[in-house]
């Protein structure tokens, strides 16, 4: 199992808590519905890897999403992660009203930066993502439907969120395909000031 840095010290990640469909732009860019409630899928710790892969089965998508971890019932360290997804399979998957699991589960399909403890006001963090020098997304919580806060409770009126575990918040639009060899900075910031800058290359 790949193991995770918060605050300087390794830890082993539990369970990844995702929530899909969190920014309309995103959901307009690929053609999705509207929904009417929070959309929440979850990747086992086994999806998690230190590389970050450009192929499997089929070429994969980055998602870049703010992260949180869960300690105490709480969030307590924020980080920037890539949710790799199998679109084509997904897309497939969607058409046939089946589980997402075998997109966006599988060995290798997330990524994280390290995390460090959460500042005060989570509205004021903010995250982007450069590939090779570019900027392809951005995000913050204003942008969300669903606030970090809102997640938490949510999350934990029909699930019991257990100390390392993950959530992912959703992605802003500008997804797409990884490319071998190129360079994914990932940074997070708050209030203006640089918090996280975690660097991948697309294998």
């Amino acid at each position: 199992m790949t193991s995770l840095v918060f605050n300087g010290e390794a830890f082993l990640p539990g369970k990844i808590v995702c929530v899909g469909r969190n920014y309309v732009d995103h959901i307009k860019e690929l053609g999705n519905d509207m929904p009417d409630d929070m959309v929440v899928f979850c990747k086992p710790n086994t999806a998690v890897s230190d590389s970050l892969l450009a192929e499997q089965d089929e070429p994969l998508h980055y998602e870049a999403e703010l992260c949180f971890l869960v300690s105490d019932d709480d969030l307590t360290g924020v980080g920037i992660g890539l949710d790799l997804t199998k679109r084509n399979l997904q897309n497939e998957l969607k058409k046939k009203g089946l589980p997402w699991e075998r997109a966006k589960a599988f060995d290798g399909a997330a990524t994280f930066s390290y995390f460090v403890p959460v500042p005060e006001d989570l509205s004021k963090l903010t995250f982007t993502l450069h590939i090779d020098n570019e900027l392809m997304q951005q995000g913050d919580p204003s942008l969300m439907i669903y606030s970090p806060e809102t997640i938490l409770l949510e999350l934990s009126r029909f699930m019991t969120l257990n100390d390392d575990d993950i959530i992912m918040t959703g992605t802003p639009k500008g997804v797409g395909t990884v490319k071998e060899g190129s360079q994914f900075v990932g940074r997070v910031y708050y209030d203006h000031e640089l918090l996280i800058e975690h660097t991948w290359i697309g294998q």
